[in-house]
């Protein structure tokens, strides 16, 4: 899609950016993808309320197959996967020893294969725990990112569109309320705390309704014909920075941005859909009881309205949130949004108040309460 015309790459403006295939799949022939097409805030106005196909095809793949591939995955990860069918996704998170969220992965799985799919430049880590923790596992884990390419469609209109594809009837997630604390054991099913339907698509892969729209993972090959399929029909594209801006009005947070090595679950909203809490012993699962017993993450994650009076440029992720020249917090994304102006995802700790006034290095700072 970098081809289209008005592409600008991610990696053109920000060398440095995140948004950048990671070397050994750039070796491989991934290429860069696009931060906008020339013009961000229609794009954002497109995938708020209508539809827009974004090239996400940097994130990182990884194929799963193996007949112990389910209850292999249950066992080493946050999520209740033991149960998951064919045809259904959810999300997982790997933990540290002490209840540090290390990687974060969507899942999908297609009776065959599960398939997780990453942030660029986590593929290589999250790989390597599991080819660690194989032993004599029937389950074969493998980088298939330079295979396969993931493709998002965005926005309320996002299921009408996949008509084009031949896929109908994707049913909205289905997400477990999160119980109170000191809930009885059972209490939980015992299935994934978030369910997504999943369907083949016919150029093989898979589309996957999330929160956002449907996610679409197609083999690399037959990429630019789904993405002239669904051009050819009217669906416009859009680029990353009205993605992220989408998502950051969502309060979604993306790990390794708006997370840091301290992060635990609980304070960035990422138990609801990635965390069973009744499910039995994994690594970091002793943290997770203990605060969520507790009720009082040290942090949590806010949505900061910047004022951008001083400069209209948002902050990098990492500059820090201060009140009263003391470091509360730090900013993860920061986004010009269509509606809401220079916004934020931040984490900061609990006991600062809504009302505070806070600031990011020289621009003033209000947590949106909402």
């Amino acid at each position: 899609m970098i081809d289209i015309a008005g592409a600008v790459a991610a990696e053109a403006i920000d060398e440095e950016t995140r948004d950048q295939p990671e070397p050994v799949h750039r070796a491989a022939g991934v290429g860069p993808v696009a931060a906008h097409y020339g013009d961000p805030m229609r794009e954002q106005r497109i995938l708020t309320t209508g539809v827009g196909l974004v090239d996400r095809s940097h994130r990182g793949v990884v194929a799963v197959p193996g007949e112990e591939r389910l209850g292999w995955l249950h066992t080493l990860t946050s999520q209740h996967l033991a149960a998951l069918s064919a045809w259904q996704g959810s999300e997982l998170l790997v933990l540290s020893p002490h209840g540090h969220v290390e990687q974060h992965a969507m899942v999908a799985e297609d009776g065959e294969t599960t398939w997780l799919d990453t942030e660029p430049g986590m593929t290589a880590g999250l790989l390597s725990y599991l080819e660690k923790m194989r032993f004599f596992s029937k389950v074969e884990p493998r980088d298939a990112t330079a295979d396969h390419a993931l493709l998002s469609l965005v926005g309320p209109e996002a299921t009408g569109s996949l008509d084009i594809l031949g896929v109908t009837g994707l049913a909205a997630p289905d997400l477990v309320a999160v119980p109170g604390p000191k809930f009885r054991s059972g209490e939980l099913p015992a299935r994934p705390t978030v369910v997504y339907d999943v369907k083949p698509l016919s150029t093989g892969g898979w589309a996957r309704r999330v929160a956002l729209g449907v996610d679409l993972l197609v083999p690399r090959p037959a990429m630019a014909g789904v993405v002239d399929e669904l051009r050819g029909a009217g669906v416009p594209v859009a680029g990353l920075w009205a993605y992220e801006a989408v998502r950051v009005a969502a309060r979604q947070p993306r790990v390794g941005v708006d997370t840091d090595h301290r992060t635990i679950p609980a304070e960035v909203g990422l138990v609801a859909p990635a965390v069973h809490l009744d499910k039995g012993c994994y690594r970091g699962q002793e943290t997770v009881a203990r605060v969520h017993n507790m009720g009082r993450p040290p942090r949590r994650l806010v949505l900061l309205h910047l004022d951008g009076v001083t400069t209209d440029q948002p902050p990098t992720a990492g500059t820090p949130v201060t009140l009263d020249g003391r470091a509360v917090g730090f900013v993860g994304t920061a986004v010009h949004h269509h509606e809401l102006g220079q916004v934020a995802l931040a984490v900061v700790k609990r006991n600062v108040p809504d009302d505070a006034r806070l600031m990011v290095g020289e621009t003033a700072a209000a947590i949106d309460p909402a």
